[in-house]
């Protein structure tokens, strides 16, 4: 799966046992906030039935790769699009010239590659979820081989190791057996918390300033493939300075989180949120505890290796101190609650219980 900042790659197992003790194999779960998708696709894995939502199409197409694709069903099919979409001739295109040349995200042999892929792509119109699973393999081949820290807000000085590799796709890491489908929803979380009615709602908003789409501008552009005008260094979307949303608001977050917690209509509702966001957690348990009784729990983690790297300037000398290189995640369960003592068996020794008293 792609590099991505604030991805539970590392509480996935985690987040999937939690809501195992939460509700019955079958159950309907919300993914409110997807992301990767690699929350839905381990809850798909663990028998839950999964609606994902965001509301940037590389967000969509990645929950659509992952949530309705698996390789018993279509892992043949691709393979055969794959080696099609292989072939296709190099183009010198808006990805060359924009993410190549004008920035330097890819080496210009894997820009040409990428338009050519892409353009191929466009030509055959293949359905859903096969155009989504395809478009996944490009975006994960793409990352393989990108120079940046794991964030598109800009490009390293000089050429990572693994951009001079070549761009070769592969079959993204569906599940091997069938599962029962999810649906994708691509949505503001807003209305999709209005909309949901099931068991278990897993919430992992954006807890900063900084948008996942000017953080993944590439992917929202390689999907829609519609060539926008971009502006600054990193060549970002101009939608990056109008695609705004109440998460990101220091201002308005609180109401947004609000929001969603009171619409939707589920027993529990299952948190995650890092200690260096907008919300502290006795805001978070303020706004939870209107669903019932709150547990609240935390992990230690490293923070990303652009935040190791610290400040540095156009020219690229160091302007900023790195202050801390440690964070915590905190993990919240409001409303019905398992044993306290099944939560800690189900999350392991890594977390511990914090006091969830404003």
């Amino acid at each position: 799966m792609i590099k991505y900042l604030g991805s539970k790659r590392l509480l996935v197992d985690d987040i999937s046992r939690l809501c195992g003790l939460l509700a019955p194999e079958g159950a309907e779960v919300l993914d409110l906030f997807s992301g990767t998708a690699r929350v839905g696709r381990a809850l798909r894995q663990a028998g839950f039935t999964v609606t994902s939502n965001d509301w940037n199409a590389y967000a969509a197409t990645l929950a659509r790769c992952y949530l309705q694709g698996d390789l018993a069903t279509h892992g043949s099919e691709v393979q055969g699009w794959i080696d099609r979409l292989q072939a296709a001739p190099d183009r010198d295109g808006y990805a060359t010239q924009t993410w190549c040349r004008d920035s330097r995200f890819f080496q210009e042999v894997n820009g040409r590659r990428i338009d050519g892929i892409r353009h191929a792509l466009q030509e055959l119109d293949p359905p859903e979820p096969l155009r989504s699973i395809l478009l996944t393999s490009l975006m994960e081949a793409a990352d393989r081989v990108d120079s940046t820290t794991g964030v598109q807000m800009a490009y390293l000085k000089n050429w990572a190791q693994r951009s001079h590799n070549a761009l070769t796709l592969r079959i993204p890491r569906m599940l091997a057996d069938p599962a029962p489908a999810g649906t994708v929803w691509q949505m503001d979380a807003r209305d999709a918390a209005a909309r949901f009615t099931g068991s278990i709602a897993y919430l992992d908003p954006p807890y900063n300033q900084h948008k996942y789409v000017g953080n993944y501008h590439i992917w929202e552009t390689l999907v829609r493939w519609d060539a926008p005008e971009v502006y600054g260094k990193a060549c970002k979307r101009v939608a990056c300075k109008t695609q705004k949303s109440v998460f990101n608001s220091k201002r308005h977050i609180r109401a947004g989180m609000q929001h969603v917690t009171d619409a939707l209509d589920v027993d529990t509702l299952v948190v995650s949120f890092s200690n260096e966001g907008h919300l502290t957690l006795q805001d978070l348990v303020q706004i939870l505890q209107t669903r019932g009784e709150v547990s609240a729990w935390a992990r230690g983690y490293e923070r990303y290796v652009g935040a190791k790297i610290g400040i540095h300037g156009p020219k690229g000398d160091k302007v900023g101190a790195v202050s801390h290189t440690r964070n915590l995640e905190y993990l919240f369960v409001a409303g019905r609650q398992p044993d306290p003592d099944g939560i800690q068996a189900a999350l392991g020794d890594d977390w511990a219980p914090v006091s969830p008293t404003p």
